[in-house]
Parts: C-alpha cells; structure tokens; sequence
C-alpha cells in the first residue's frame, strides 16, 4: 500500500503480484493478484485511516511494517484470514500459520483452485 507518498510492504505476509494469475475450483485462469489487491481496497475502506507500525526496510527501500485499519483489525491477519495472502515464514515466523491453514481448509480466495506461491512466482 502508500500512506502519505510512502510505498509500504505488509510484514510477515505475501499476496499473488498483480499480474499473476491462478486458476479458480474449475481450473479457469484468473488475475488472482488483481483480486488480492481488490480485496486489500475493501478492507481498507471499511475502516480508515490505515495505521503502520514499521519494522524494517526491504531490499526495495520500502517500509515494512505491521498494519492496521482504524477499528484496531490486522491487515496481514485479515489477508491471510480471507485467502488472499500467504503467511510468509521467512519473515512471519508461521504468525499467520494457523490462519492460513483455516483459509486453506474453508476454499478462501486463492485456495478455490491453484496458485504459484508470490514468491516463487517472482524468481
């Protein structure tokens, strides 16, 4: 996301690239990292402003940080809650673990069909 001219990357977490595609329960492709980003708009919009706390830099000199909407709610627990981000191990240490595995077995998002993870999609 940007808040204030600054491009910031949720900590802990990964979402499908916004060209990246998947296929859905049919085995149809579909822009599955268009939809992620659909999904982070709309949660966003429930409950502003967006708040984050930063932790790092990424080798892209973007901020990482922890986020949250107004109403307090995770916005990295609440992608991988609803399918449409991985918990990222490497940086997350399995935080989102459990989450993921509930979106997983529910069919959320991403988990209707197949996927590339993002970040094995990019190298």
């Amino acid at each position: 996301i940007e808040i204030h001219g600054k491009r910031i990357r949720f900590n802990g977490i990964d979402a499908p690239e916004s060209s990246q595609t998947c296929t859905d329960g049919n085995g149809k492709a579909y822009l599955c990292g268009a939809k992620a980003a659909e999904a982070v708009d709309q949660f966003l919009a429930a409950s502003s402003p967006t708040r984050c706390v930063f932790v790092a830099r990424d080798r892209y000199s973007r901020f990482v940080g922890n986020c949250f909407r107004a109403d307090g709610e995770s916005v990295q627990a609440a992608l991988v809650r609803d399918g449409w981000a991985l918990d990222w191990p490497r940086y997350s240490k399995g935080a989102y673990a459990e989450l993921q595995e509930t979106a997983k077995a529910e069919g959320k998002g991403i988990w209707i069909g197949a996927f590339e993870r993002p970040w094995e999609w990019r190298a």
